[in-house]
């Protein structure tokens, strides 16, 4: 299988989608639970929403390049959804990825200037 850009992608935007949720239930508990924050929060919401975004549609192509069934699929386009379950899947991916695409699929490649 040709090496691919999206699994470096993928491991970032589920970083990123999973601090941004980790930050968003903090400032919910801020708002809901001491009445703090309120407008903080929604900026939050929607920060989370964009990358959660961007991470739907780069798990869905790599998923597709990888010919994972549907449920694992639905799996892990979920787990953007719930705190902590990105970081567990990001590792699970890169693991599974890096035994089927070639050497150094996720490292960083030149730009080719």
């Amino acid at each position: 299988m040709k090496a691919t850009p999206l699994l470096g992608w993928y491991r970032g935007l589920a970083i990123a989608t999973g601090v941004a949720l980790l930050v968003f239930c903090g400032f919910m508990v801020a708002k809901y639970g001491f009445g703090a924050a309120e407008d903080v929060t929604t900026y939050v919401a929607m920060l989370h929403g964009y990358l959660y975004i961007g991470y739907f549609v780069v798990t869905f192509m790599l998923g597709q390049k990888l010919k994972w069934p549907m449920g694992r699929l639905v799996l892990t386009l979920a787990a953007g959804c719930i705190p902590f379950l990105s970081f567990v899947f990001e590792r699970k991916v890169a693991r599974e990825a890096a035994e089927k695409l070639p050497a150094g699929a996720g490292d960083r490649q030149p730009a080719g200037v």
